[in-house]
């Protein structure tokens, strides 16, 4: 039996150890570009690499006949949404609390309120939830010895909702009261601290931009003399943040006339450039 020499094994290997170099070398321009993409434009290069989950048809008929925000996307967007809510069902464990039992329609429903928020997101499968916990109406919560209607705790790694107001919520389109949007909110506001990817750069650029607005004599004044937003959102900058979301999603024309400048920092934050906002 004839055996390779040492040199020869290593001519062999040779070839594919630079195609393994060149390779992680294109792919290195190709982050450094991208990041470079982002920072200019405010938004990610690529949203989606690939799509290829689907929904089975129950699940798929839930979102085609309760969900408003899917019916105004394109066939493009409407399958990357799939793509998103399959992933995030799958990932995700949904717990019922106090004997309730969890239906597709509540994790469907639950799914793409995330995945709308996060939409415009590459990264949108909110890393810092694990666990989906559903209560029937307001539960008790030892944060703060009070009742809620939700929740992120991120100790837990949980967004704990209460199954009737988010029901509401969904509903109603058009009253900017959306629980599902506004609790997502707070664990895309933690995640974005935290993280240092594109889109976490780009949130928090913009979150700036909208804290300087606050600070605006004539956006100040215009607050106070319109109260457009509800009193709950001047509880602190991150429960603006989680009303703001909801009147964006909500009555995006409507904040838009109000205040163009705070619709256009929470649009390029979101990077929601669809469905006609």
């Amino acid at each position: 039996m004839l055996l390779l020499q040492p040199d020869q094994e290593i001519a062999w290997m040779a070839p594919y150890a630079y195609a393994i170099v060149l390779f992680g070398f294109i792919l290195f321009l190709f982050r450094v570009f991208e990041n470079w993409y982002a920072s200019k434009y405010n938004k990610p290069l690529f949203r989606h690499y690939w799509v290829f989950k689907k929904l089975p048809k129950v699940q798929l008929d839930i979102i085609e006949k309760e969900f408003e925000f899917y019916k105004k996307l394109s066939e493009k967007h409407k399958r990357q949404f799939q793509h998103r809510v399959a992933t995030f069902i799958a990932e995700k464990k949904f717990i019922g609390r106090e004997n309730l039992e969890v239906t597709d329609r509540m994790k469907v429903l639950i799914a793409s309120a995330g995945c709308m928020l996060s939409f415009g997101r590459k990264n949108y499968e909110y890393s810092l939830i694990n666990f989906i916990l559903i209560y029937p109406k307001e539960f008790y919560s030892a944060i703060n010895d009070d009742y809620h209607k939700g929740e992120f705790n991120p100790r837990e790694r949980a967004l704990v909702l209460s199954w009737k107001d988010f029901e509401q919520g969904n509903k109603v389109a058009d009253d900017n009261m959306n629980l599902g949007i506004h609790e997502f909110m707070h664990a895309m506001q933690l995640e974005s601290r935290q993280s240092k990817d594109i889109d976490a750069v780009r949130f928090a650029k913009q979150f700036q931009n909208i804290l300087v607005q606050l600070t605006d004599q004539n956006v100040k004044n215009k607050l106070d003399e319109t109260r457009y937003f509800r009193a709950y959102a001047f509880t602190n900058q991150y429960e603006f943040m989680a009303v703001l979301a909801e009147y964006f999603i909500e009555s995006p024309m409507d904040f838009k006339r109000h205040f163009p400048k705070l619709y256009s920092h929470t649009q390029k934050l979101l990077n929601f450039t669809f469905a006609g906002y």
